[in-house]
């Protein structure tokens, strides 16, 4: 099963998405990230970003289980806000323009509560999977 970390979508159109994800003392990132003060790598949150910039761009191609987005850049990434245990984490993804030759660059930020805890502008390329 692919390893996701966004429990759940609940907003999506044609060009914004919002997710959750409830953070918990169980995720196994916590065991190394740092065990006296356990805090969600930020890569992880850009990563959770990015998964819910892949349900946005493929949700309107058919067939899109065929399809993967692939980072081709990250610019402007800035973490505001620790993110532990007991957070829940809401994702908002817009795209900065229209899809073109297969390319989408978005617009990612993640907030704990009204507080932003995460920013970044990502570039993705949607690609066929190997059969």
């Amino acid at each position: 099963p692919p390893f996701l970390l966004v429990d759940r979508i609940f907003y999506i159109d044609d060009t914004t998405v919002a997710g959750i994800k409830n953070v918990t003392m169980n995720e196994p990132f916590f065991v190394g990230h740092f065990p006296e003060e356990p805090v969600m790598p930020g890569v992880l949150i850009v990563e959770a970003m990015a998964q819910c910039c892949g349900m946005l761009v493929l949700r309107n191609i058919p067939d899109p289980e065929h399809y993967s987005t692939y980072f081709m850049k990250i610019d402007g990434v800035k973490f505001k806000r620790k993110v532990v245990p007991g957070d829940t984490l809401h994702f908002e993804v817009q795209l900065l323009e229209p899809i073109r030759r297969g390319v989408a660059v978005v617009e990612g930020k993640a907030f704990v509560g009204e507080t932003l805890a995460c920013e970044a502008t990502m570039m993705a390329q949607i690609v066929k999977n190997k059969e």
